[in-house]
């Protein structure tokens, strides 16, 4: 309740400022700024309908374009009129300052000293001048983040809505048994299958990661934005996954969040051939040498007694094997350090999705995207391969891993 009023107190300053720029500032007082600001009340209207309609009911799920679309428009008109006030102020300033005046010459008075010289007055702006000259501003203002942020959530809704990158990658493990070399997998995250995405995208990601020819598919976590009985058949592709040792999936944050929870969604991926890790692990055999690869549940499981549980999942192992261990979120590094863990798979973060959010993943996540080492772990963070919320990406395009050991 607390995080759905700061959201609804954040959606209102946002459009005040917006309504401040876009509106009061390109408009005289009268029909057209009326107008104008109802449209401003109707938009903040739709973006509040939109977190609660599509998260509730089905039925409302047709919000989803429209209000995560203006929700894109909204973040980038804010950013790029943001980073205008300086230019817009001192603009204003300039315009303000009155012109230098020509000095008169002295005339001289027989029998007198030269009076003192002073400069002419200037005439002081009419109210016409300065209402015209605000508007000028304030209409090239709202021109130029207008075109910049059509222009940016264009290019981000083609990023977003076209094919991942498939990202090569490879990682050297110092107790990877030389017959495990070339061992690989296919690493996929974030496909939030929901109102927005259709079955094309979960099949042409099925299709992508069956092109690879993997030795391990790993599906780390935030699969799904709905239940079963909303999005059931855009997952029956996944039946398809083709690898020589497996699917494999484990619980993100979203998994949590859905209306009945992640247990339906583990059965029915079972159903379709993703096996589920579940605080556990299992051996991956190649070659006649052994790699341990565990699953955790997410950090958000522990809302409902289904948290992560490193002792379960990695108690116990032989510690001369190496271990793979699938955790949604990065930051999940912290615990498994402690158990000799020599890399970890993870997504949530999205590489940022939008620029500039990659700069503020760092405040919650060790790693934003790519191959680091943290407290002595290596770690590798998809940037996923779909997206949440408005269908756009920028920076950060989606992503299908191919990670091979060495």
């Amino acid at each position: 309740m607390g995080f759905a009023v700061m959201m609804i107190v954040v959606v209102l300053a946002v459009h005040y400022y917006l309504w401040r720029r876009l509106v009061r500032s390109t408009t005289a007082p009268g029909r057209s700024r009326r107008a104008l600001t109802w449209v401003m009340v109707g938009l903040v209207l739709l973006v509040v309908a939109t977190f609660i309609g599509t998260r509730v009911e089905a039925g409302l799920w047709w919000l989803a374009w429209p209000g995560y679309i203006w929700f894109a428009m909204m973040f980038y008109l804010v950013v790029f009129l943001v980073v205008l006030e300086i230019p817009r102020a001192v603009l204003s300033r300039l315009w303000r300052r009155p012109a230098v005046h020509e000095v008169k010459e002295p005339v001289l008075v027989a029998g007198g000293a030269p009076p003192a010289t002073e400069p002419a007055e200037p005439p002081p702006p009419s109210g016409g001048e300065d209402v015209s000259r605000r508007l000028f501003i304030g209409r090239g203002t709202a021109l130029v983040a207008g075109v910049a942020a059509m222009g940016t959530v264009g290019y981000g809704m083609r990023t977003a809505l076209g094919p991942p990158v498939i990202e090569a990658v490879k990682v050297t493990l110092p107790k990877l048994d030389p017959r495990l070399g070339g061992l690989r997998f296919a690493v996929v995250s974030d496909i939030h299958l929901g109102p927005l995405t259709g079955i094309g995208h979960t099949e042409r990601i099925v299709r992508m990661i069956n092109e690879l020819e993997p030795d391990v598919v790993a599906i780390v976590g935030d699969l799904v934005d709905g239940t079963v009985a909303e999005l059931g058949a855009l997952a029956k592709p996944f039946r398809s996954l083709e690898s020589r040792y497996g699917a494999y999936f484990v619980t993100g944050n979203h998994e949590y969040y859905t209306a009945n929870g992640p247990n339906e969604w583990i059965k029915e991926l079972d159903g379709l051939g993703v096996r589920s890790l579940r605080n556990e692990r299992v051996e991956i055999r190649h070659q006649g040498a052994v790699l341990d690869l565990a699953g955790v549940n997410d950090i958000n499981g522990a809302t409902m007694n289904d948290g992560p549980d490193f002792d379960k999942a990695l108690g116990g192992r032989d510690a001369a094997r190496p271990t793979v261990l699938l955790a949604h979120q990065p930051v999940q590094v912290d615990r498994a350090k402690d158990y000799g863990v020599d890399l970890q798979l993870s997504g949530h973060t999205h590489g940022g999705q939008m620029v500039p959010f990659n700069l503020v993943v760092p405040f919650q996540q060790p790693v934003v995207s790519g191959l680091a080492t943290v407290d002595g772990v290596q770690v590798y963070v998809t940037r996923g391969a779909g997206f949440w919320g408005p269908p756009v990406r920028v920076g950060a395009p989606p992503e299908i891993t191919l990670l091979e050991l060495s």
